[in-house]
């Protein structure tokens, strides 16, 4: 199949090269006049596109061909396509839809600029076609040509006056340009047709703002509150307006206004908030802060917007945490409907490092009104693992599954639990339900992991079998699991088969971390099993260089290597040390007592 792209890929660009010279010559000839005719004097009908006219057998020639062209084009016949393509031209060099279609396959190719000259071409030659115009306009701003793709959507606009996506776009394009003399213009026509809005007005605002033009600025924000009285929130817009332009006293009165209206208007209080810093009023900020967080008028969203708002004014002044703390404790006294709140609560005590049980007392009461909150539930079972209190991860793991059965997370976690107290037939059970559960959707990384904590169950239970089975689905996830390629190789070197695929699988692993200990090890013992003792001492010795306390495995291994390298003194202190470190097979010990190697 790919084979076959490439080919379609080699012919389609023959053919582009091909047709270049003919079209380079053909786009910059006028199209019946003695004058060439540019985009703008087209689409703007300043100078007519006189065209010769075909007769009916070549219209239906170009029509045959064009058709052919699109059906092979849709069967993914591009060079194909493309060749017919080419012959509508020699029929009609003058076809508009033949032009435009011809552009996307430059743009595909990359050849950008006869894309631009193409589409430029289709627009000429079809000047009230506004599907082409919309797309030379678009291709302009693509290619940075701000001031062509101004100029082409305003021909736009005129061929459709009600069109007020081009205004918006041009709304953009001004203010790109920095022309906000046309960009209120532009907006004053929007406003023509859509009426005025907030929206509106804000651009206006920044127009005239960028302009210089304070007194037009507020005007703009006066008209807009005085056009609708009863929305106080433009009111409060103008306090803001007003305070942030350094008149307070005015902003105050429209505050004044709005809160006489309604007490609680959480707009008004939050700028009231500002009012305040401004002056200086801390004790003020304070007491408007403390009721706004207290009273059931205030939404919680807007609670947690405010808290985060103190959370954040206090981090940037480095002041302790206590009178967060005191706020969190006075808002969480009452009632809660939502665990939005708590879990802010939570974050907060984490980010200033408060010890872990107090904030699992606030994770668990996140879940007593939000049972199904698996963040939560996560942050509870990682608490626990940490303080080895598997029953604990257990029992929270289990009850995720009943409000989050979909989420390996848990299963892979009850599985660790039941596997760290030997509990291998139900850590077994609980792996292959998070396997279960999984999905595409589903973290590959975590799946990975998940089949080799199968991998690793099977093997403890002598089933060798489905422990390399479950070690190839684990590869088939993530085939740098660097974990299981080392467990895989280690396991497949036991049983003395593989070992070629072992030892490549343990080579990964070394070139991954060169200074891990056990995947050092592995390597050393694998290379041992295929005879290749030499090397085999160069990694052992490296292993134990990079073990804080070698296992009793470990040392085993660098006597049975030493030994084979002719360093039998070695080898039988590393057997000693096998032993103290508390090795007990009967071929460790037999070895030791005879002081020699035996095969086991």
């Amino acid at each position: 199949m790919r084979k076959t792209e490439n080919n379609n890929m080699r012919r389609l660009l023959t053919a582009v090269a091909a047709l270049a010279v003919t079209l380079a010559s053909a786009l910059n000839v006028s199209c019946g006049g003695a004058e060439t005719v540019s985009v703008k004097q087209a689409i703007g009908r300043e100078k007519n596109v006189v065209t010769p006219q075909l007769n009916h057998n070549d219209e239906q020639r170009l029509k045959y061909f064009f058709l052919e062209a699109v059906s092979q084009q849709n069967k993914g016949n591009y060079d194909a396509a493309f060749d017919l393509l080419s012959h509508c031209l020699t029929i009609n060099p003058n076809a508009a839809e033949v032009y435009f279609t011809i552009a996307s396959y430059y743009s595909e190719l990359g050849r950008d600029s006869m894309a631009m000259q193409s589409m430029e071409r289709a627009a000429v030659l079809s000047p009230k076609n506004d599907r082409y115009i919309e797309r030379l306009a678009i291709s302009y701003i693509n290619t940075g040509n701000i001031d062509k793709a101004t100029d082409t959507y305003e021909r736009l606009y005129t061929n459709d006056r009600g069109r007020t996506d081009v205004l918006g776009m041009l709304v953009q394009l001004y203010n790109q340009k920095k022309d906000y003399d046309k960009m209120l213009n532009t907006l004053e026509r929007l406003e023509q047709v859509d009426g005025s809005s907030e929206q509106i007005t804000l651009m206006k605002m920044h127009a005239y703002s960028m302009k210089g033009d304070k007194k037009a600025e507020f005007n703009a924000l006066k008209q807009l509150a005085d056009k609708y009285p009863n929305d106080l929130n433009y009111r409060v817009m103008m306090g803001n307006w007003l305070l942030k332009n350094g008149r307070e006293d005015e902003a105050l009165d429209e505050y004044d206004a709005v809160l006489e209206q309604e007490p609680d208007n959480v707009s008004a209080q939050m700028s009231m908030l500002d009012y305040y810093k401004r002056l200086g009023e801390d004790s003020l900020a304070q007491v408007t802060v403390e009721r706004m967080l207290m009273s059931d008028k205030t939404q919680p969203a807007d609670k947690i917007q405010l808290i985060r708002k103190v959370v954040d004014e206090n981090e940037r002044i480095g002041a302790g945490s206590m009178e967060v703390i005191r706020l969190f404790n006075k808002i969480l006294a009452e009632p809660q409907t939502t665990p939005e709140m708590l879990q802010l609560y939570a974050g907060y005590l984490k980010l200033k490092e408060y010890p872990q049980d107090s904030i699992d007392a606030v994770l668990e009461r996140v879940l007593d009104i939000a049972p199904d909150e698996a963040g939560a539930r996560m942050q509870l079972i990682q608490s626990a693992w940490m303080r080895q209190n598997f029953d604990r991860v257990i029992d929270l793991s289990r009850q995720a599954q009943q409000y989050n059965p979909d989420e390996p997370t848990f299963y892979y976690f009850m599985a660790m639990a039941y596997n760290q107290k030997d509990d291998l037939d139900e850590a077994l059970e609980a792996a292959r339900r998070g396997v279960a559960a999984g999905s595409e959707q589903t973290n590959k990384d975590f799946m990975s992991d998940l089949y080799g904590l199968m991998g690793e169950i099977y093997h403890e239970k002598g089933m060798e079998k489905e422990t390399f089975a479950a070690y190839d689905s684990c590869l088939i996830w993530n085939s740098e699991n660097i974990g299981c390629l080392n467990n895989y190789a280690y396991y497949l070197s036991l049983t003395g088969e593989g070992l070629e695929k072992a030892e490549q699988m343990s080579r990964k692993t070394v070139k991954a971390e060169p200074a891990n200990g056990i995947y050092l090890d592995t390597y050393a013992w694998i290379l041992f099993m295929q005879g290749r003792y030499d090397e085999a001492k160069i990694y052992i010795e490296q292993a134990l260089k990079n073990y804080d306390t070698p296992s009793a495995d470990v040392m085993e291994h660098a006597g049975d290597i030493f030994w084979k390298c002719g360093e039998k003194d070695a080898a039988v202190d590393y057997w000693q040390q096998a032993v103290d470190a508390g090795g007990s097979n009967s071929i460790l010990k037999k070895k030791l007592k005879q002081k020699k190697y035996l095969e086991k």
